[in-house]
């Protein structure tokens, strides 16, 4: 567990490189990808329908 010392937080190396993994993320995941897609959609219909 992170503990502070002199008004800083100390953490070991392992809790220094842990990440946060919860629902913000799969929805940005979602979002930038569905995003995406519906961008190179309009992309493809507008120059490569023929």
């Amino acid at each position: 567990m992170a503990t502070t010392r002199d008004h800083q937080i100390v953490e070991t190396a392992t809790e220094a490189r842990q990440g946060e993994r919860g629902p913000s993320v799969l929805a940005l995941l979602t979002v930038s990808t569905g995003l995406a897609v519906l961008i190179l959609g309009v992309v493809w219909f507008v120059f490569f329908r023929t």
